[in-house]
């Protein structure tokens, strides 16, 4: 649904810091039901996209699927991945189960858990080796 545009690739900047902290996230139904269709899933794609906005958000890739969301963003150093889920997961759910009243038959919208995982502009074995290597200059 969502892409990536070149400049999404730029490191953030602040006044103190310089970051590329990029989230992976999966989100799935209750008893992984697939609900997330037609109008559910355009709504749930303008709630993420409200907090997108709302946060300062990069977003680099969502999609909507039946049973379950990827969603992929840059967020800033000062939001943590467990601050981010909670918020897409808690205002999805109340517009959600207020908007559709067939998905209250549910007894939450989500599930307690979710995958998340981080990027950069850069992969972890890049890293290591960059570390591994400082010790002889």
């Amino acid at each position: 649904m969502a892409k990536l545009s070149s400049k999404d690739y730029e490191y953030r900047r602040t006044e103190n810091s310089i970051s590329s902290i990029n989230y992976h996230f999966v989100f799935v139904p209750k008893r992984r039901k697939p609900i997330l269709v037609q109008d559910v899933a355009k709504r749930l794609q303008e709630i993420i996209f409200e907090l997108v906005t709302e946060h300062g958000w990069k977003m680099i890739a969502l999609e909507i699927m039946p049973d379950h969301v990827h969603f992929f963003i840059n967020a800033p150093t000062n939001e943590s991945a467990a601050d981010i889920a909670r918020w897409v997961k808690a205002r999805a759910s109340h517009h959600l189960r207020k908007e559709f009243p067939e998905l209250k038959k549910l007894p939450a919208l989500w599930t307690p858990t979710y995958f998340v995982a981080t990027t950069g502009q850069v992969s972890t074995e890049v890293v290591k080796k960059y570390i591994e290597n400082q010790r002889g200059k």
